[in-house]
Formats: structure tokens, sequence, C-alpha cells
């Protein structure tokens, strides 16, 4: 998919737009297929290149009536306000979909864009929580 494909509306629209094209930039240069820490180290130098300010694998942590039970680790969170995920996988399925919307849960964020490298062309979801 391309972001000619998809209609981006909603919050953070320019945000994630402007990420798209950062992962495709990304993809363009190192192709398709690696493992997904190369596709996120390199996505943080070309978001970093834009000017677009990011945070790397921050932890959060998950309570259970009031006990933190264990942690979540979004691999960017990009402007303050976007979860990114980065993925090489055949497709991006519901499990995927169902660990943004945990991310978006527990950094209080309202954006998810799930990327996933595993093609020549970027595959690409946003959720909106």
């Amino acid at each position: 998919m391309d972001t000619d494909a998809h209609r981006l509306e909603g919050p953070h629209s320019e945000l994630t737009f402007a990420i798209i094209g950062a992962a495709m930039e990304v993809l363009n240069a190192i192709g398709h297929g690696p493992h997904e820490k190369p596709y996120e180290n390199a996505l943080v130098v070309e978001l970093g290149l834009r000017k677009l300010a990011l945070a790397q694998q921050d932890r959060f942590a998950v309570q259970y009536k009031g006990v933190i039970v264990g942690e979540f680790i979004p691999d960017l969170i990009v402007g303050q306000a976007v979860v990114v995920d980065t993925k090489v996988i055949e497709a991006i399925t519901d499990w995927e979909r169902g660990q943004m919307l945990n991310y978006l849960r527990v950094t209080k964020l309202r954006v998810g864009l799930i990327l996933n490298f595993r093609r020549p062309r970027l595959e690409w979801e946003r959720l909106i929580l």
C-alpha cells in the first residue's frame, strides 16, 4: 500500500503523513525483508533528519488494580502524539492491531501507526483510539 491508497484525515494526519514518507524513504534505501530493528533505527535517523521529535523504546507500566504487572515498550513515539510500531511480517493482522490499541491505551495517545517493511511497497495502517 502507499499513501495514495489511504485518505489521511483526523487527528495528527500531517504528522502521520510525514512519518509514512520517512518510512518509504527508509524502505527505498534499505530494501525490504531484513529484521525489524534496522528499520526502526533507520526511521529514527530519517525522522531526526526531518527534525521530528521522537522517543525510542520508552517503557510504560501496565497496572492491574494499582499494582504494576508488566510493561509495554512501543518502538517509537513521534511528536509526543503518534505511536509507531515497525514490523517485518507477512501481513498486518488483528494481533498487531490489538497490540497497537494496548500501546495507545497505556500511553494515553490517540493515534497509532503500524509500518510493515516486508515487501517492496510499504504496508501501513493507522489506528485511532
